[in-house]
C-alpha cells in the first residue's frame, strides 16, 4: 500500500516532470554540477566578446540603432537559456534575419525612425507568436518545406546581398535608395569615385585582421604553447579587437572630422527600456508574411546547428520545445526594445567549443552584455561604421555555400535546379519573395518527380525468393504473369501515369493473364488512386486478365479493407510476399 507521503512525492515528481517539458532549466538547475561551471563561464565570456560588436553591426544591417542589437542580446538570451533544450545554441541577432527585418520594415516605415523601431518590435512579436504556436501544436514539420538545397540557395544569395549592402559603408560613400540588388550594384559602381580613402583603408585593414584571427592566429598561438582556452578566447575576439583598434585610431587622430570617417556616435547607456509593439490589424497583416519567413528560416538555422552540436555529445534536442524557446525569446525581444533573434551558426559553434554545458552559458552572456550597455556604451562613440561593415562582410562570407551546389549538381539535377532558382529569385526579387519562390520550386519539382514514379517489371533471381528489375539483372519471368514493382506512394498526381503504364504493359503482351502489383514501397493510397485501382481492376477483368497485390503494408491494407476494395478484389488476391504470389500464379 502506497503511503500518502509517497503518493505526494510521486505526484510532485510527475508535476515537475511535466513542467520541465516546457522549462528544461528545471532539470539542469536541480542537477547542476560544479564541474560544469568553468565551461559555462568560459563559453559565456567568449560569446559575449563576439556578440557585442556583432550585435551592433547586425542591428545597423537591420536598419536599427546599434544599441538595439545589444538590447536583443540580453533578455532573449536569458529566456532561451531557461526554456531551450540545446546546451550549446547561442541565440541573438544574426545576419540573415537582420536582412529580412530590413527588407520587411524599410518599405513600411517611410524614413520614420520611431515607426521603424516599432515595426521591428512588431515583427519580433509576430515571429514569437508564430514559433510558440507552432511549438505548442507540434508543427515543427513545416520546416521540411525548406529543403536543404533551397535553404542553401537562399543563404548563399542572402549572404551576397548582405555583403554587398556593406560595400558602400566600407567605401564611405552615400547612395540613394534602390529597389533591388542589381540596382544597388549599379549605383555603387556609379559612385565609386566618391570613395573616402581613409575609410576604405580602415575597413580593408579590419577585414584582413579578421581573417587573420580566423586562420593564422590560432596556429601561431598554439606554436607558442598557449593553453587551448586562451587560444579560443584570442581567436574569437577578432571582432572586439578590430572594433577597439578602429575606435582608438579614429578618436586619437580625430579622423571623423579630418577624414570624414563615419562613426556610430552616441549610444544610450542603461538597460533596455520596456517597449510596446504595434497591435494595429493593418500593421500585423502587412508584416505577417515576413514574420512567417523569419520564423521558418530562423528556426531552420537554429535547429540544424542545435542538432549537429547535440549529436557530438550524444545529447537530445526537442524540436518542438526549441520552437517554443525561440518564440519566447522573440517575445522577450519585442517587449525589451530588441528585434527578431535566432540561433547563429558561428556563435553556437564557438559556444560549443568553449565548453558550454547548460543554458547558464547563455545567461552569463546576457549578463555580460547587460554590463556592457550599463558601463561601456560611451566607448562606442568613435567606433567606425566601416569596421562594423567589415565584421558583417567577414561573417557572411562563410555562408556562401558552393560545396552544396557542386555536390547536389552531381547527385540530382532537379534539387540543383531548386537551389539555383532560389538563388536567382533572392537576388532578383528580394529575400522575402525569393525564399517563397524557392519553396514553391521545391514543391513543384517534388510533384513532378512523384507524378512519374519509377516502375519496374521484376523477375526471380535464380532459384531464390528475390525479385529484381528485368532490365538490371538476369532473372526468370513467367509469360502469362507480369509483376510490377511501384516505387512510390499512389496519389492524385501519379494515378493517370500509373493506369496508363500498367494497362499499357498488359496491352503490349496478349499472353498476360495476371498483373501482380508489388506494393512494398507504397506507404499510402489516396482517394484518387483508389478510384484508379477500382477502374483498372474492372478494365483488366473485361480484358480477360486479373489484378493481384503483394507486400501491401499494414496501414494501407487497413484502409483498403475498410473501404471494401479488398472485397471487390478478392481476399485470395493479396499475398504476403512476391515469392508467394509468383508460386501461386505460375500455376494458375
Amino acid at each position: 500500500m502506497t503511503t500518502p507521503a509517497i503518493q505526494a512525492t510521486n505526484g510532485g515528481s510527475r508535476s515537475l516532470q511535466a513542467l520541465s517539458r516546457y522549462a528544461p532549466s528545471l532539470i539542469w538547475l536541480r542537477h547542476y554540477r560544479r564541474a560544469d561551471l568553468p565551461g559555462d563561464v568560459m563559453a559565456g565570456l567568449i560569446v559575449a566578446i563576439m556578440l557585442v560588436p556583432q550585435g551592433m553591426a547586425y542591428a545597423i544591417l537591420a536598419g536599427l540603432p546599434p544599441q538595439v542589437g545589444l538590447y536583443a542580446s540580453i533578455l532573449p538570451l536569458i529566456v532561451y537559456g531557461l526554456l531551450g533544450t540545446s546546451r550549446a545554441l547561442a541565440v541573438g541577432p544574426v545576419a540573415i534575419v537582420s536582412l529580412l527585418v530590413a527588407s520587411a520594415v524599410g518599405p513600411l516605415a517611410g524614413g520614420d525612425a520611431a515607426l521603424y523601431l516599432q515595426l521591428a518590435l512588431t515583427l519580433a512579436l509576430l515571429s514569437g507568436v508564430i514559433q510558440v504556436g507552432m511549438g505548442l501544436l507540434r508543427l515543427g514539420f513545416l520546416v521540411n518545406f525548406l529543403s536543404h538545397p533551397v535553404l542553401s540557395g537562399f543563404t548563399s544569395a542572402a549572404a551576397i546581398v548582405i555583403g554587398f549592402s556593406q560595400v558602400k559603408t566600407l567605401l564611405g560613400i552615400r547612395l540613394p535608395s534602390s529597389d533591388g540588388f542589381f540596382q544597388s550594384v549599379a549605383l555603387t559602381f556609379e559612385h565609386v569615385g566618391e570613395t573616402q580613402p581613409v575609410t576604405l583603408a580602415i575597413g580593408l585593414f579590419s577585414i584582413a585582421l579578421l581573417f587573420y584571427f580566423r586562420g593564422g592566429l590560432g596556429k601561431h598561438l598554439r606554436r607558442l604553447g598557449l593553453p587551448a582556452p586562451l587560444v579560443t578566447i584570442a581567436t574569437k575576439s577578432g571582432p572586439l579587437v578590430v572594433a577597439a583598434l578602429g575606435t582608438l585610431l579614429v578618436a586619437l587622430l580625430d579622423l571623423n572630422e579630418r577624414a570624414g570617417v563615419g562613426i556610430v556616435g552616441d549610444v544610450p547607456a542603461g538597460l533596455p527600456p520596456l517597449s510596446l509593439p504595434s497591435f494595429a490589424p493593418d500593421v500585423l497583416t502587412a508584416l505577417l508574411p515576413a514574420a512567417l519567413t523569419i520564423s521558418l528560416v530562423g528556426y531552420m538555422e537554429s535547429i540544424s546547428v542545435a542538432k549537429a552540436l547535440a549529436s557530438k555529445r550524444r545529447q537530445k534536442v526537442d524540436a518542438d520545445q526549441e520552437l517554443i524557446a525561440l518564440g519566447a525569446a522573440n517575445l522577450a525581444a519585442a517587449f525589451s526594445s530588441g528585434y527578431p533573434v535566432t540561433g547563429g551558426f558561428s556563435r553556437s559553434s564557438v559556444n560549443f567549443s568553449a565548453g558550454a554545458n547548460s543554458g547558464l552559458a547563455s545567461i552569463i552572456t546576457a549578463g555580460l552584455i547587460a554590463l556592457t550597455v550599463l558601463l561601456l556604451t560611451p566607448t562606442f562613440y568613435y567606433l567606425p561604421n566601416t569596421v562594423l561593415a567589415a565584421i558583417i562582410i567577414v561573417a557572411v562570407i562563410g555562408l556562401i555555400d558552393l560545396h552544396t551546389l557542386r555536390h547536389v549538381w552531381r547527385y540530382n539535377k532537379a534539387d540543383a535546379a531548386s537551389l539555383l532558382v532560389t538563388f536567382a529569385a533572392v537576388l532578383t526579387l528580394g529575400v522575402d519573395v525569393g525564399i517563397l519562390v524557392g519553396v514553391a520550386a521545391s514543391i513543384a519539382l517534388y510533384l513532378w518527380r512523384t507524378s512519374r514514379p519509377h516502375m519496374a517489371v521484376v523477375g526471380r533471381v535464380g532459384d531464390s525468393e528475390h525479385f529484381r528489375n528485368v532490365q538490371r539483372h538476369d532473372v526468370q519471368t513467367c509469360p502469362h504473369v507480369v509483376a510490377v514493382r511501384v516505387d512510390e506512394s499512389l496519389y492524385f498526381a501519379n494515378t493517370a501515369y500509373l493506369e496508363s503504364r500498367l494497362l499499357g504493359m498488359v496491352a503490349e503482351r496478349p499472353e498476360v493473364r495476371h498483373l501482380l502489383l508489388i506494393c512494398g514501397a507504397v506507404n499510402f493510397i489516396d482517394a484518387s488512386a483508389l478510384e484508379t485501382l477500382e477502374a483498372m481492376l474492372q478494365e483488366l477483368r473485361d480484358a480477360g486478365a486479373d489484378l493481384w497485390l503483394a507486400e501491401v503494408k499494414g496501414p494501407v491494407m487497413d484502409r483498403l479493407l475498410a473501404i471494401g476494395f479488398i472485397d471487390k478484389l478478392g481476399h485470395d488476391h493479396v499475398f504476403l510476399s512476391t515469392h508467394q504470389a509468383m508460386n501461386a500464379l505460375v500455376c494458375v
